[in-house]
């Protein structure tokens, strides 16, 4: 049985501009579940007219949204085609590395074209052949208001059939919470006057994305958190954070594994376990291991994908298992994991 406690995550955007005067609330909520059978994370965004209930795969690292418009029963009656030659189109592109933008000579019938931008399915790594940039409606929950729906104008790719492979089942696409100009936090903080703050709570079944302002729901829980800061690492769109080193039950492992100066750890929302690089994870098991046999816990039978496994029996609450600390900036700010 594994044990897990909620994740909280909240991060800042300092990146671009400055923000609109729109009349709007300040902070916005997007309920989240957990897929069991994919183990990804799954949100419902409406967009379009009518508005249409639409089920996307949270990627807290993905450069942008992009959705099957296709699935729609009726087509939106607000979708509008955004010019090759525009602002938004170069925007959106911004997150490859290409200047195809500047530097091709411009067309009079080209700059009107379909601007076309190629999403990602970034759990398959499968990169689409096509994919046009449209701008639609799109309605988001007002973290202040229950059950009310704040529209916006909203940026997104219209992909084809075969990217849904390998999504939850149901899900219609993918919603990037990266730090690019293109992204679901950096549109809202764009159209709206509010806090450039992402904030994520998971669990293993449910969570929170709240965008702004969270001081309605912040709680003891909150107000106790330990920060530690984002490392950019240029031109990805990702978030990371350095890991100086690892304990586990207070035994640091060698640094011969781990290399001098911390290792550079991205925080992903598809990738289902926790991953490491081999020379890590070889040190972590055989210290893991030999911690367990000490407080003479009992190696079993691996089940896929894992390989260490220990017996619970003879425990009502959960074993008591080796704990395991990333140690961050310092010793005084650590992620314990039970």
């Amino acid at each position: 049985m594994a044990y897990s406690i909620p994740l909280i995550i909240t991060f800042f955007f300092f990146l671009f501009g400055t923000l609109s005067h729109a009349q709007a609330p300040a902070s916005f909520l997007i309920p989240v579940t957990k897929d069991a059978s994919t183990l990804q994370y799954i949100t419902t965004l409406s967009y379009g007219t009518p508005l249409v209930p639409t089920p996307l795969v949270l990627d807290l690292g993905g450069p942008f949204l992009w959705l099957h418009c296709a699935s729609r029963n009726t087509p939106s009656s607000s979708s509008l085609t955004t010019p090759h030659r525009s602002l938004q189109c170069f925007t959106a592109k911004t997150h490859k590395s290409t200047n195809s933008f500047l530097s091709s000579p411009v067309d009079e019938v080209d700059q009107y074209q379909p601007c076309q931008v190629f999403p990602e399915n970034s759990i398959t790594g499968t990169i689409a052949a096509e994919g046009e940039l449209v701008e639609d409606l799109m309605a988001l929950q007002s973290a202040k208001e229950k059950g009310q729906l704040v529209e916006h104008q909203s940026r997104f790719t219209c992909s084809p059939t075969t990217l849904l492979h390998g999504l939850a089942k149901g899900a219609r696409g993918m919603v990037g919470l990266g730090r690019s100009r293109s992204s679901l936090p950096s549109q809202v903080f764009d159209n709206f006057s509010t806090h450039r703050k992402l904030t994520l709570c998971l669990s293993s079944s449910k969570g929170v994305v709240l965008l702004g302002n969270v001081a309605t729901y912040e709680s003891e829980v909150l107000k106790s958190l330990t920060f530690t800061p984002l490392v950019t690492s240029f031109p990805t769109q990702e978030y990371f954070i350095n890991v100086n080193s690892v304990k586990i039950n207070g035994k640091r492992l060698s640094n011969e594994h781990e290399g001098g100066g911390g290792v550079l750890t991205l925080l992903s929302t598809i990738v289902p376990y926790t991953t490491m690089q081999s020379s890590i994870y070889n040190s972590f098991k055989t210290s893991f291991e030999d911690a367990a046999v000490a407080m003479n816990i009992t190696r079993v039978a691996s089940v896929a994908p894992f390989e260490l496994c220990f017996s619970s029996r003879g425990s009502q609450v959960g074993p008591s298992m080796p704990v395991i600390e990333l140690v961050l900036q310092s010793e005084m700010v650590k992620w314990t994991i039970h």
